[in-house]
């Protein structure tokens, strides 16, 4: 599937619920995916990327931006703690703030920089033992935390259980940011987005459904 047919499923999804055409930003996930790929998307006029690890982002990213101009880079992996200021200084935005050891440490990397990217809290809405993220009933709480450090957190996070209802997380996420006064809301993939739009997302994390199947020998 091209790019722009990406983009008119998009632009559907946004119609079908009413909402305004553009409302919804789709970061094309590049995590190992080759730089030919990414290249060709760039060329294509897409600006808005994401990557898993902060090492594959850091080995490309510097260099796309020397070449093409207003490029928004998000981290939507897991962010280790001793990878924290590398992520500060070259993110736009963090979707997977998961833990207070890591708001502590984003605080204080920030305080030293002067800037902070936005800020999503991974929310783990299916209670998963081997998932990352804050607990629905834990989030409001850890919010605040957040806010007293004067963090920029702009919204919330989640990927769904592969084997459970998406829409049923989708509306949990939903009904969360509007209890912590939150508009922003990262959720759905290349298998789901059209669903996620239609229950809010503003942010759609779509990778396959535009580059294709990883390359298996980068995958591995």
């Amino acid at each position: 599937m091209s790019l722009n047919e990406i983009k008119n499923l998009v632009s559907q999804a946004e119609v079908k619920v009413s909402r305004s055409v553009g409302s919804t930003k789709l970061i094309a996930v590049s995590k190992v995916q080759p730089n030919s790929r990414i290249e060709t998307v760039l060329e294509q006029g897409h600006r808005v990327f994401g990557e898993n690890r902060v090492q594959e982002a850091q080995s490309k990213w510097p260099n796309f931006r020397e070449r093409y101009g207003g490029i928004e880079l998000h981290i939507i992996g897991h962010l280790q703690t001793n990878k924290t200021r590398t992520a500060i200084e070259l993110a736009d935005c963090i979707h997977t703030l998961d833990r207070i050891k890591l708001a502590k440490n984003i605080a204080r990397i920030a305080q030293e920089l002067g800037k902070c990217p936005d800020l999503f809290v991974q929310v783990n809405t299916g209670e998963e033992p081997q998932k990352s993220g804050i607990f629905p009933r834990d989030t409001q709480t850890f919010i605040k935390e957040c806010l007293s450090m004067d963090l920029p957190i702009v919204g919330l996070m989640c990927i769904p259980p592969i084997n459970e209802e998406a829409s049923l997380h989708f509306s949990l996420l939903r009904n969360i940011a509007v209890d912590c006064g939150l508009g922003a809301l990262s959720m759905g993939m290349s298998s789901d987005f059209e669903k996620a739009i239609s229950f809010g997302a503003t942010h759609i994390r779509v990778g396959s459904a535009i580059f294709g199947e990883r390359v298996k020998s980068q995958a591995q």
